[in-house]
């Protein structure tokens, strides 16, 4: 996982955008938690090579990814699906989908379709940083085969732990933001002359810098914190997990936020580079949960 985390790290400096994570991290850790052998055996050399791309389509309702209505239908060896997933992050070119839906038991399944099934379609909403976007169904039938793991399956726990494993390595993709925006603030707080000197000397402007190595800090420690606990197997993993999500989404969107107030108007110029950090520390913000959640989810964890 670190190992992952600091590659993922590097592509947060572009930032990078693309699949990376929804599909090399996210998709294969689901599969990987539920898969059957023969499902494993069939799609993970093909994620391997680049051959397959799968993105997560989940969430229904602002955000809220623990709310599941989409029904799966059963009809003979058939399911089927009706419904709209939102905020569905990098599913533009993928291949394939894993959609949340509940089985007629109310336990939450998770079924492997192909972008291209008749009745799926896919609409980019404007004004993200990562391609999110709107999947609608209307009648999309699939086979009984594409349901991951069996009907036995509780989904939700399949589900989360995946996520869980999966967050330090977003976290470490917005760590990479974050510290190309601090190197950019710096940069410019040392260059730009008003009154004779380096904007840099004034303390307000000191201010909003100490602030970014403030919240850089500790998004840095507490994601490569959970990183170890989970390579480590060490007790309170799923603490630290949430810790570090809480944290870095903080981070970033107060990290991007310092950025501005220190470069002014030049901020909002697109060709400078800083607004597309701006608009991912939005955009990764509430994704798979915002500050908040991810702060009541390590309350719980802990037992208080």
């Amino acid at each position: 996982m670190t190992d992952s985390a600091i590659l993922f790290q590097e592509l947060g400096r572009g930032p990078v955008p693309g699949p990376h994570f929804s599909s090399s991290v996210l998709g294969t850790l689901i599969l990987l938690e539920i898969g059957q052998e023969h499902q494993k055996t069939q799609l993970l050399p093909k994620l391997a090579a680049g051959k397959e791309i799968i993105g997560l389509a989940h969430t229904e309702s602002e955000y809220d990814h623990e709310i599941v209505n989409m029904a799966a239908s059963k009809t003979g060896d058939s399911y089927i699906l009706n419904g709209t997933k939102l905020f569905v992050q990098d599913i533009l070119g993928t291949t394939q989908l894993i959609i949340t839906a509940r089985l007629e038991s109310d336990k939450l399944g998770l079924f492997l379709v192909d972008s291209s099934t008749p009745g799926l379609e896919i609409h980019e909403l404007n004004g993200w940083s990562t391609g999110v976007s709107k999947v609608s169904l209307n009648n999309v039938r699939i086979t009984k085969s594409s349901l991951l793991g069996t009907e036995n399956n509780n989904g939700w726990v399949e589900l989360f732990s995946a996520i869980e494993r999966a967050l330090p390595i977003l976290c470490a993709y917005q760590i990479g933001s974050c510290e190309a925006v601090f190197n950019m603030t710096k940069e410019y707080a040392n260059s730009r002359q008003q009154f004779g000197v380096p904007i840099g000397k004034f303390q307000r402007v000191q201010d909003h810098v100490i602030s970014q190595i403030n919240h850089l800090d500790a998004a840095t420690l507490s994601t490569y914190e959970a990183l170890w606990k989970l390579d480590e197997g060490k007790a309170l993993a799923k603490s630290s997990v949430h810790l570090a999500k809480a944290v870095t989404s903080e981070a970033h969107y107060e990290i991007c936020n310092a950025s501005h107030e220190v470069h002014a108007g030049l901020g909002i110029m697109r060709e400078y580079g800083l607004t597309l950090h701006t608009k991912l520390s939005r955009t990764l913000y509430h994704y798979l949960g915002d500050p908040k959640y991810h702060k009541n989810q390590f309350i719980r964890s802990l037992n208080l």
